[in-house]
């Protein structure tokens, strides 16, 4: 039996029943006396690591956005996350409002397993110096900032020169980003709980571009050409965004610290797939 004496849950009070979980989710703890802190989605300040470690669990109540903002939240302190789903499943959540206490029970009494997933650290280098320092689950993206333009960006993996990408933007995601803003660049999909990074131009001007998956214990770096035609930002899990220049490097890598998610055993990666793409396999699919 996992003994569990405080929880955080980030609660995302935009979702329709977000109330009415809160006051379920308080009664549950109160009633096995386990110490509950509730904090409001996008609009808590990063706790200090030493509040933090004394945390055993944290909930995630919302969608996978709100998954991907707790995960940033204890990324470093090997916190689990109980990932609540208040509307249609995500990718990441799969967990219904109504699973929840029962899969709770189970993690505590060890008979479900907890997955791991790599998370990406970006940086950024303007001559030579550090100006910005980013952690996300899925995915980090170079993209224009205005009126869609083609940017000119030159990528290295580790210390090789793979090519010049002029493109409406590049991502690097994570096999948990593999399905979000990738899959829409027509990037592959990659089982949530492996080990690489994924390159993924946006709509580039040469079809000889195409995505590629590298192995995680690479670098990728980015280069911002000199002359562009538009302003480009950098976002990160598209919670947090920075404004780039001519001539920054941005280095993309496999983080040494992981988000742990509880897994559901009501459904898999593969059953979440087959629903949220409509793989029927009939005439109509």
């Amino acid at each position: 039996m996992k003994k569990i004496q405080k929880v955080i849950a980030v609660l995302n009070n935009t979702k329709l029943q977000s109330a009415q979980i809160a006051e379920q989710i308080k009664s549950f703890f109160s009633e096995r006396n386990i110490q509950l802190e509730i904090l409001d989605y996008k609009n808590t300040q990063p706790k200090a690591d030493a509040s933090l470690s004394r945390t055993d669990l944290a909930l995630s109540v919302g969608g996978d956005g709100t998954l991907l903002y707790c995960a940033g939240l204890v990324a470093g302190n090997d916190i689990p996350i109980l990932a609540i789903n208040l509307g249609t499943f995500g990718f990441i959540t799969e967990v219904s409002k109504n699973e929840w206490q029962e899969v709770y029970e189970k993690y505590v009494s060890g008979k479900i397993s907890v997955g791991r997933r790599i998370m990406l650290d970006v940086k950024v280098l303007r001559e030579e110096k550090e100006v910005g320092v980013f952690r996300g689950l899925n995915d980090g993206v170079i993209i224009t900032s205005g009126i869609a333009r083609l940017v000119r960006l030159d990528a290295y993996l580790s210390e090789t020169y793979i090519g010049r990408y002029r493109a409406d933007g590049i991502i690097i995601a994570t096999p948990t980003g593999s399905t979000a803003y990738s899959l829409s660049a027509g990037g592959p999909i990659l089982h949530p709980e492996m080990e690489a990074l994924i390159i993924s131009p946006i709509c580039p001007f040469s079809l000889s571009h195409r995505p590629l998956v590298v192995p995680a214990g690479e670098y990728i770096e980015i280069v911002v050409e000199e002359k562009q035609r538009t302003t480009l930002n950098l976002t990160v899990d598209g919670q947090e965004l920075f404004v780039l220049k001519p001539k920054d490097r941005v280095i993309f890598q496999k983080s040494d610290h992981y988000t742990y998610i509880i897994n559901s055993d009501k459904r898999n990666f593969y059953e979440v797939l087959r629903t949220k793409l409509n793989w029927s396999g009939e005439a109509n699919a």
